[in-house]
């Protein structure tokens, strides 16, 4: 099998190294900017939107005259950056994104600039166009024996800088052995994911994860830093010594959140084989000022995508259900549709049956009753008993409670859309 896997390596660069790096990342910055400029332009004049390869062309003409450090760097510095740009017009013209803004110098996700060609590693050095060879702070030998052996295929290498260190990131074709079978005998198999803000995710097994929330315990450290910092005389050597402590607590919350995501991600690709998740509107919800910095502390989207290609390596089935999935209103043991529930509320009460639950187990269970219908068709049953747990098909019960509606083993179609197993 073969997948897109990324090597990221932390740099030890000499001075002649750090000038030409900063060169590449300045000039990738420099470009897509201008390249920017020149689409609000079109955009005010009606004209339609330049791509890529027009952008470079044009730059190649207009750098010549108006920016003669051109020759420092390589051509696939600019060259990249208006691809990113392309991208991110796209993103934006498909509605999965705002209209992209221009890169500034003192964030940590604009300093980075990507490299193609010529591209080598050697056990403690990475060779990068036009820069040479870069020492690297850890051995490389993994991803050295891959290529060696053939396995593996360096397509580009992204170099960043945050606050005061420096990463490569190279982008390799990898052949990863095929992931095991992994077959699904019984529900419990099955595992629903809720994501939420009190617990990270609660799964209908009844384990809670909880979120180490980095972003919030470094949030007073954070605005006294910035106090700091705005305190300082512009551009003097106070200001450039508080400027690089606020980028490296903004780095160290990035990374304890990352990993914590890689950890978690990789936890669950490994030991669930089928997980189910709901589709959220992250975007949609961030617009709520009290919980937007709560919501972007969870960073739910960087889970999902993680998710994702991690299912697909380690051989797990990851289902989605979609967004207008009623899971926190149902109650998971009759099936009855409440009303809303308000984000104060976390307890599940049902009017029906009287089940009083945890909001964020009861939405687990839905999830896992949903990924069961699933993988058991409208009429089937392939895994080995009804669908709705009727007795005379084997029956089938949730995670840690009771049999779900086991007087009923039909399936219909609820005016949400979804399959839904009726009430008792």
């Amino acid at each position: 099998m073969k997948v897109r896997q990324a090597f990221r390596f932390e740099l030890d660069p000499n001075q002649k190294a750090r000038m030409a790096l900063a060169k590449h990342i300045g000039a990738a910055r420099f470009a897509y900017n201008w390249g920017l400029a020149c689409l609000k332009e079109a955009l005010e004049q009606g004209r339609p939107l330049p791509s890529a390869i027009q952008l470079h062309k044009e730059w190649n003409r207009w750098k010549r005259e108006n920016a003669p450090w051109w020759v420092e760097v390589s051509k696939c510095a600019p060259q990249e950056a208006f691809r990113d740009l392309e991208r991110a017009v796209r993103n934006w013209r498909e509605g999965r994104a705002n209209f992209p803004r221009f890169k500034r110098k003192k964030s940590l996700d604009d300093n980075k600039a990507r490299l193609t060609g010529s591209i080598r590693v050697t056990p403690r050095h990475v060779k990068l166009p036009r820069i040479g060879k870069v020492r690297t702070r850890e051995r490389t030998d993994k991803l050295l024996e891959l290529i060696q052996a053939g396995k593996a295929r360096i397509l580009s290498a992204t170099i960043s800088r945050e606050a005061d260190r420096w990463f490569v990131s190279l982008t390799c074709v990898v052949e990863r052995p095929d992931p095991e079978s992994r077959e699904v005998r019984s529900p419990e198999d099955i595992v629903g994911v809720d994501l939420g803000l009190e617990s990270f995710i609660t799964l209908s097994d009844g384990t809670k994860v909880e979120a180490p929330k980095p972003l919030r315990k470094a949030m007073r450290l954070l605005e006294r830093r910035s106090r700091q910092l705005s305190r300082k005389q512009k551009f003097s050597q106070n200001f450039r010594k508080a400027s690089l402590r606020l980028a490296r607590l903004h780095r160290r919350v990035r990374n304890i959140r990352r990993d914590f995501l890689h950890k978690l991600t990789t936890w669950l690709a490994k030991t669930k084989p089928v997980m189910v998740v709901e589709s959220l509107n992250v975007r949609g919800m961030s617009q709520n000022g009290h919980l937007s910095q709560a919501i972007y502390d969870a960073s739910w989207g960087m889970f999902r995508r993680m998710l994702e290609y991690k299912c697909q390596w380690y051989g797990a089935v990851l289902i989605v259900a979609p967004r207008d999935f009623p899971s926190t209103k149902v109650c998971s043991n009759c099936g009855e549709i409440g009303p809303p529930l308000p984000l104060s509320q976390r307890v599940f009460r049902c009017e029906a049956c009287g089940l009083e639950i945890d909001r964020d187990w009861n939405a687990a269970l839905n999830l896992w009753h949903y990924g069961l219908a699933t993988l058991n068709g409208p009429t089937g049953s392939s895994l080995g008993s009804n669908a709705c747990g009727d007795p005379s098909g084997g029956g089938t019960t949730s995670p840690s409670r009771g049999s779900w509606a086991t007087s009923h083993g039909s399936w219909k179609q609820e005016a949400t859309g979804h399959l839904f197993c009726p009430k008792g």
